[in-house]
């Protein structure tokens, strides 16, 4: 049987050289060969991207699970399993990106022996192992459905709710302990970014991400894989992301104005002219495009939409990890080639992986359900909604 080399396969199997090479030089050679990194700047791309935007980017997975199996909105439904699916690929990824950074990786299970419950470390530590097992609990039926194992499936039905409940709590934990991390360090931050409430914008970043990320991936998902998109529940998620924006922006201009910063909006600097490309991509241009009701119709503007946030808020978290700290520490860090070939190959992995899983599994909605929704499609925006509420009920 013939395999096909397509352009994205190629563009795959290049990324996959790339990061086996890299990682090669990584383990055998350690982290001073295949890193740009030293004792003054010990954190670069690794842990800026592909932990804490890699944790960011898969913040859907508890807030959907939350609205839909705790709020019960059951029209959110069929978005559920490819998010789910997302936020658990995602935790896997951010624990593989962890061994490239940690200097001795075969120690990384030291944590669940050696506790340390002062430290913000341990607790991240903690809380991405655990999510990342709820969540391999709650992608469990889509395998179980899969082989039809019907007993263990009405074990994990059974105890969905406590299992998503924790889940948020343990997501509500780690989102915002990533922005505690830094918190210890105030003279070496930033003041763009150095704030005491640094948890609670990563925590309001990280629901904001969640839902742009949904929506997102659906837009990709109906076009790749010729599924019929689900746009009265994309606008209804952009109508929420609207207000959690709206409400992340005024925060962080309250916190801005009452720490005497907006007076360093609009001097010249490295960092000035970084914060504004965060705060235009991740804030301005998305709320100027969500308050018109008419483009938050629109799926094409959902997705710029949905484009703009997930680049505005890795941006923000790269400034937390890296920008705002460069002037502290004398460097200007910019990745070696071999950290990005690996981030890059991390990335690809994640790609094929959910491919593959929608191929194999059942991800979205049954024939069924297809049935139920294809009629809605052919009738105007406006009464989508309610018919798939109604449908929903």
């Amino acid at each position: 049987m013939k395999v096909k080399l397509t352009f994205w396969k190629f563009v795959f199997l290049a990324f996959m050289a790339a990061g086996t090479y890299a990682t090669a030089v990584r383990f055998i050679r350690g982290l001073g060969p295949s890193t740009n990194l030293n004792d003054q700047f010990p954190w670069g791309i690794w842990i800026g991207f592909d932990v804490l935007c890699g944790v960011m980017l898969a913040a859907g997975g508890f807030t959907l699970t939350a609205a839909v199996h705790i709020f019960n909105i059951k029209r959110l439904r069929p978005i559920v399993r490819p998010t789910v699916l997302t936020a658990f690929l995602g935790y896997l990824l951010v624990c593989v990106a962890l061994m490239y950074d940690l200097g001795r990786p075969y120690r990384i299970w030291h944590p669940l022996v050696m506790r340390n419950p002062h430290s913000v470390m341990f607790e991240v530590a903690y809380c991405v192992m655990l999510y990342t097992t709820v969540l391999s609990l709650e992608f469990a039926p889509i395998v179980l459905e899969r082989f039809d194992l019907q007993k263990p499936l009405k074990i994990i039905r059974s105890v969905l709710v406590p299992l998503v409940i924790g889940g948020v709590i343990l997501s509500t934990l780690h989102q915002s302990s990533l922005g505690t991390l830094y918190l210890i360090m105030p003279e070496k931050l930033h003041p763009f970014w150095y704030s005491p409430l640094l948890p609670v914008f990563f925590f309001i970043s990280a629901i904001a991400v969640g839902l742009a990320m949904t929506i997102f991936e659906s837009s990709l998902s109906a076009k790749h894989f010729g599924r019929q998109l689900e746009l009265p529940i994309l606008q209804e998620l952009g109508r929420v992301l609207f207000v959690v924006l709206a409400v992340l922006a005024i925060l962080r201009f309250e916190d801005l104005f009452h720490r005497g910063m907006l007076r360093l909006l609009f001097r010249p600097s490295y960092e000035m002219y970084f914060f504004w490309l965060e705060i235009s991509l991740s804030l301005i241009l998305p709320l100027i495009l969500l308050s018109r009701k008419s483009l938050r119709q629109q799926a094409g503007a959902l997705y710029l939409v949905s484009v703009l946030v997930v680049l505005g808020f890795i941006t923000n978290r790269l400034n937390v990890s890296i920008t705002g700290l460069e002037s502290a520490a004398g460097v200007h860090y910019v990745p070696k080639w071999t950290e990005v070939a690996v981030t890059g190959a991390i990335i690809a992995v994640g790609f094929a992986l959910f491919g593959l899983a929608t191929k194999y599994l059942p991800i979205f909605p049954g024939d069924h359900e297809v049935e139920m929704v294809e009629p809605v499609a052919a009738q105007p925006i406006a009464r989508q909604g309610a018919v798939l509420e109604n449908a929903a009920d």
